[in-house]
């Protein structure tokens, strides 16, 4: 069983917390269906490790523990859901991926450990995620808004 991870845009923290009240704790994407709000779903792309690689990969630097920053702002419990924060550092860098960038970008990300696809892969496998992540990203920043990130078991 993996982690299912929306993610979507809002105007601050108190909107965001909000939807997961009106929802019931999410998900914010149901099937094809998005419940009121600009959302992507990425499935196992956590923002932590997964995301933050990629967010290295276009700042051209390293990975690091901290390359997405998040603050958890509501729980479900235990097994979740759970609904945090990206910074907007991240949200500003996923926003500046050109198309030019993309397809280089997927030919790396799809290669890290948590994403790779085969010997194989052609390394285009990625850019429909990233033109997905890319444009949420660039409507939040237009918009004076923020990235959030609904998970669940």
């Amino acid at each position: 069983m993996g982690v299912l991870y929306d993610y979507f845009r809002a105007d601050d923290d108190a909107a965001a917390k909000r939807l997961m009240d009106e929802l019931d704790g999410g998900p914010v994407v149901r099937g094809d269906m998005v419940v009121n709000v600009d959302a992507v779903d990425l499935k196992g792309i956590d923002p932590a490790v997964t995301l933050a690689q990629l967010v290295a990969f276009t700042r051209q630097t390293e990975w690091a523990v901290d390359t997405v920053e998040g603050q958890l702002l509501w729980s479900g419990g235990e097994h979740g859901p759970w609904l945090s924060s990206i910074d907007d550092a991240a949200r500003d860098t996923l926003a500046s991926i050109s198309d030019d960038q993309i397809l280089s970008l997927s030919q790396r990300w799809s290669r890290i450990e948590e994403l790779w696809l085969g010997d194989d892969a052609a390394g285009d496998e990625m850019v429909p995620v990233i033109e997905e992540i890319a444009g949420l990203a660039r409507r939040a920043r237009d918009a004076g808004e923020h990235l959030y990130c609904w998970s669940c078991l």
